[in-house]
């Protein structure tokens, strides 16, 4: 890793640990920093904090004292999932302080070039697909980011003709001063994270951040059919690679005679890709994109897109009991993931849905919702579930307690050939930790069957 210097002998804060907050405190630590880590979880059930403590770094556990700002640091290094209203966070920014996320730092230390990807929905599969490509064309990839692997260990291992590829969501892109991804992309912007951002403009601006600090020399792969995206990135210094799903772009990705094509480059026909689901399209028209900017074969692009059929708790095939398919979709956390995975069956469905109330309604999912046969609600959301179901004409709707009830209740009313699906269009907190301890509770479930 690069051995910098701006954080040699200045006093840090690394408010909130979680995997990302350890690995920022570790990685100052080695910097030379002064580091203190502030968590609200107490100390003795806390094993990640003391683990920190045995290396030598300062540890305050318990609450977020307000005071703490009053020591003098000259850094705050956030977990995403702190908000900007935090009345340690709104002190920072009034004195100053740069309030910076774990992903400015694994830019600054990593050897490796980075392609960052950011969107509402299809990030993961675009990562995944992305890094898969990669692998095939010995190009020598990592993967890393709001996919799992915390982006900032993964830039101390990184070396230079390695390529990381990072997944970010728009908390992380808040956080940043420097970071510049050779290659950004941005697979789309819609209507998420209000609870967090406050209003739609200040969402898409925070994604807009992932191309802010790009030069002539990097390349922004973008979302041609939306104008909010063309809108939101219309700064940027970047070279533009357009890509459409619904027209021809001629310096970028496009469908065209049920085929994808790279400028005017015919690279895979549309009907050898085992990835189900038209919104996936999307996702593959950015990876070829960022492949063909590296050089990547058109046969290491078609060996993937032929194998490849989708990402754990995105539309994740479970397994088949007795003619019955079961599908994980934990990863839908708002109403137009489901919309795009409902969109994907087309015979009749059993859906389980519900989650964290975040104040909407799921009326925009009646129209989606006309090959489901049964609807089993759970979670906080699960009474605004019934009354959707109720105007979407479902004559089944069952609410449940939660997922891993509702697994053997929808096999009870499943026949040969449905489809139940996990689809939740609400985030997993009300219940579960994460969407992934949702989706696992989900799979162990079905193979308890």
């Amino acid at each position: 890793m690069k051995k910098i210097t701006k954080f040699k002998h200045k006093k840090v804060l690394v408010l909130g640990l979680a995997k990302s907050g350890v690995s920022a405190a570790s990685l100052l630590h080695k910097l030379e920093a002064f580091v203190t880590v502030n968590d609200q979880k107490p100390l003795a059930e806390n094993p990640e904090a003391q683990g920190l403590l045995q290396e030598g770094i300062k540890v305050i556990c318990g609450s977020h004292p307000i005071e703490l700002l009053d020591e003098g640091f000259q850094y705050v290094i956030k977990n995403p999932g702190i908000p900007y209203n935090n009345p340690l966070i709104k002190k920072a920014i009034e004195k100053n302080i740069p309030v910076l996320t774990e992903v400015e730092l694994a830019y600054l230390i990593s050897e490796a070039e980075l392609i960052g990807i950011t969107g509402t929905n299809g990030k993961t599969t675009t990562t995944t697909l992305l890094f898969e490509m990669l692998k095939e064309a010995d190009q020598k990839p990592l993967i890393a980011g709001n996919i799992g692997t915390v982006a900032s260990e993964v830039a101390q291992e990184a070396k230079e003709n390695e390529k990381m590829v990072v997944e970010l969501s728009s908390f992380q892109l808040m956080g940043i001063e420097e970071f510049a991804p050779h290659i950004a992309i941005i697979t789309n912007l819609y209507d998420a994270h209000l609870d967090y951002h406050g209003n739609l403009n200040e969402y898409w601006k925070a994604k807009s951040n992932i191309t802010k600090n790009q030069t002539q020399h990097d390349y922004l792969i973008f979302n041609a059919d939306q104008e909010q995206v063309i809108d939101s990135v219309a700064f940027t210094k970047a070279q533009l690679i357009p890509f459409s799903t619904k027209k021809e772009v001629a310096e970028g990705a496009y469908i065209k005679n049920g085929a994808v094509y790279f400028k005017d480059e015919l690279i895979v026909e549309i009907d050898s890709i085992v990835l189900p689901g038209a919104h996936n399209l999307e996702n593959i028209l950015c990876a070829v994109a960022a492949c063909k900017i590296y050089g990547v074969p058109n046969e290491s692009i078609k060996k993937v897109l032929g194998t490849f059929t989708g990402v754990k708790h995105r539309t994740q095939f479970v397994r088949e009991v007795k003619g019955v398919k079961f599908y994980n979709d934990s990863k839908a956390t708002n109403s137009l993931a489901t919309k795009s995975a409902l969109h994907a069956f087309e015979g009749p469905t059993i859906l389980l849905a519900g989650g964290l109330d975040r104040g909407n309604d799921f009326d925009d999912l009646i129209p989606y919702l006309k090959n489901v046969k049964t609807l089993i609600t759970f979670g906080e959301t699960s009474e605004k579930f019934v009354k959707t179901g109720e105007k979407a004409g479902i004559q089944s709707i069952i609410p449940v307690d939660n997922v891993e009830k509702a697994v053997p209740v929808a096999f009870g009313h499943a026949e040969e050939g449905d489809v139940v699906l996990l689809s939740p269009a609400c985030a997993s907190w009300d219940q579960y930790r994460t969407f992934e301890e949702r989706g696992d509770i989900f799979i162990e479930a079905v193979h308890k069957l």
